[in-house]
């Protein structure tokens, strides 16, 4: 990841900790972008991401694992922040443990801990099709931090 200066990376630690919606493009292999909103956890280091392996964006990014990542606020007093992520991603589908404890972690932050509970979600982390894409980013642009 590129170098920011400690005082922006915290910033930025802590607006990725909001159930924020992110926007991950994706392109196919005669360069058709493909942008989608996606739910999407973040440790400080590396950006999850829960996908089903037959969507579209899953089948290009296994053909072409470049990804650009938005994930950005704007208030109505006209405060906007956001960070852009540029990179390289890897499909993980195993182990289930590792997975079904990522799903929990990524659905809780957008449905809650009692939203988690419900047979939706449960039946998400449970699909042996559900996958996380992996991005440790090679390039962080960050805006009006």
């Amino acid at each position: 990841m590129n170098p920011l200066p400690k005082e922006k990376l915290k910033d930025i630690n802590d607006f990725l900790q909001q159930p924020l919606i992110a926007r991950m493009a994706t392109a196919d292999m005669n360069g058709q972008p493909h942008v989608v909103p996606v739910w999407f956890g973040w440790d400080g280091e590396t950006l999850w991401i829960s996908s089903y392996s037959n969507t579209r964006k899953v089948i290009e990014l296994e053909k072409n694992p470049k990804i650009s990542v938005v994930i950005d606020e704007a208030k109505d007093n006209g405060e906007n922040k956001g960070v852009i992520f540029e990179g390289v991603v890897e499909l993980i589908r195993e182990p289930r443990s590792f997975l079904h404890d990522q799903f929990v972690w990524i659905y809780t932050r957008y449905l809650g801990s009692d939203g988690i509970l419900a047979a939706e979600p449960q039946s998400w982390i449970e699909d042996p099709h559900n996958l996380l894409i992996k991005l440790i980013p090679a390039k962080v642009i960050s805006l009006y931090f």
